[in-house]
C-alpha cells in the first residue's frame, strides 16, 4: 500500500513505519524537517513538508497521529494553542485536502486519546460510555469530529482512543523509571486513578488490523483490556525493577507544580477495549506484569 502518515517521527510513528516498511509498503511521512525522516524513520521513508507534494501520488490509506506532547508543558493559553492546531488543525487542512484529491485513500485511522471519557473515577467505560465535560474531552471530541468529516468524501474512518503506551524507547516509562530505580517511585496522588495502557506491540497490531479491515470504522479504546490502578501499576513496576514503590507523590504538590495539567495524573479511566475485542483482534499483551517485562528487557 501507499501509505502516508502524519506523527510519522514520534514515539508510535516510528516503531509503525519501520515496520510497515519493512512488510513492503511505500510511506510517506509529513514532518516539518522532512530530511530528518528518513534517520528515524528508516532508509525507505520519505518526508515531505506539504500535503501538496502528493497531490499527483495514488494513495491507499493515511495513518494520523500528529499532536504535540500533551504532557510536555503546563496548560498555558498559549500551550492549549498549540496542542489545538498540532491535533485539530492539522486533521482538519489534512482532511480538506483529501476532500479536493482526485483519487482518494480508502481508509484514514486518526489518533484521539482515553482523554475522551475525561475523568470516570472507578468506572468501567467502553466506546457505548458517555465522556465526562472537560479540557481533554473537549480537545480529543474536535479532534475526532475532524478527523470523521472525511466519510463524507467516501473515506472509511477509525478513531484511536489510545491509552498510556508502554515502550522501550520514550513514553510514559520514560518519565517514570529514574526515580523508581532509585527506589522513590509510587502511586500518584491517592493511587485509586485508572491508568489505561497499551504494549507497543499491541499499539502497532491494532493500527494494521484496523486498516486492514474493512468492516471496522469508528471509534477503537486502543487499550489492554486490564486497566490498573495508579497504586497497582506503581507496585507492579516496583517489582520489575525489584525497588521498593511506596513513594506517593502528593496530589497538592502535583497541582502546584503542573497546575490544571495535573489531571492527567490526578484522575483516569478504566477503558475496556470492547470494540477490538467485538472485531475480533487478540492482544499479544493483556498482562500488565507481562507487559511491563517485556518493555523492560529493551530498555
Amino acid at each position: 500500500m501507499n501509505i502516508l502518515l502524519t506523527g510519522g517521527t514520534g514515539l508510535i510513528g516510528r516503531a509503525l513505519c519501520r515496520q510497515l516498511s519493512a512488510q513492503g509498503h511505500q510511506l510517506v511521512v509529513l514532518s516539518r524537517q522532512p530530511a530528518k525522516v528518513a534517520g528515524l524513520c528508516g532508509t525507505g521513508v520519505r518526508g515531505v513538508s506539504q500535503l501538496a507534494e502528493l497531490d499527483r501520488e495514488p494513495l491507499d490509506a493515511v495513518i494520523n497521529l500528529a499532536g504535540a506532547p500533551i504532557a510536555d508543558a503546563r496548560w498555558s493559553e498559549a500551550r492549549k494553542r498549540e496542542l489545538w492546531n498540532s491535533r485539530v488543525t492539522l486533521t482538519e487542512q489534512l482532511v480538506d485536502w483529501l476532500g479536493k484529491r482526485e483519487q482518494r485513500p480508502s481508509v484514514l485511522v486518526s489518533g484521539s486519546a482515553v482523554g475522551w471519557y475525561g475523568d470516570k473515577g472507578e468506572q468501567v467505560v467502553d466506546e457505548t460510555s458517555s465522556p465526562h465535560g472537560e479540557y481533554t474531552h473537549m480537545l480529543c471530541d474536535a479532534w475526532e469530529a475532524a478527523a470523521r468529516r472525511a466519510g463524507s468524501y467516501g473515506i472509511r474512518v477509525c478513531l484511536l482512543r489510545t491509552g498510556l503506551v508502554l515502550a522501550p524507547n520514550g513514553g510514559f516509562l520514560k518519565r517514570l523509571l529514574p526515580p523508581f530505580r532509585m527506589g522513590l517511585g509510587g502511586p500518584i496522588g491517592n493511587g485509586q486513578q485508572y491508568l489505561s495502557w497499551v504494549h507497543i506491540d499491541d499499539m502497532l497490531g491494532i493500527i494494521r488490523f484496523l486498516l486492514d479491515n474493512p468492516e471496522c470504522r469508528g471509534p477503537y479504546n486502543a487499550s489492554a483490556a486490564n486497566p490498573a490502578s495508579s497504586r497497582e501499576f506503581a507496585r507492579t513496576l516496583g517489582k520489575q525493577l525489584h525497588r521498593p514503590a511506596v513513594l506517593p507523590l502528593p496530589a497538592p504538590l502535583l497541582k502546584l507544580a503542573l497546575g490544571e495539567m495535573s489531571r492527567l495524573l490526578l484522575t483516569g479511566q478504566r477503558v475496556l477495549p470492547a470494540r477490538l475485542q467485538q472485531a475480533g483482534y487478540q492482544f499479544h499483551y493483556s498482562d500488565l506484569d507481562a507487559a511491563l517485562a517485556s518493555v523492560l528487557k529493551k530498555h
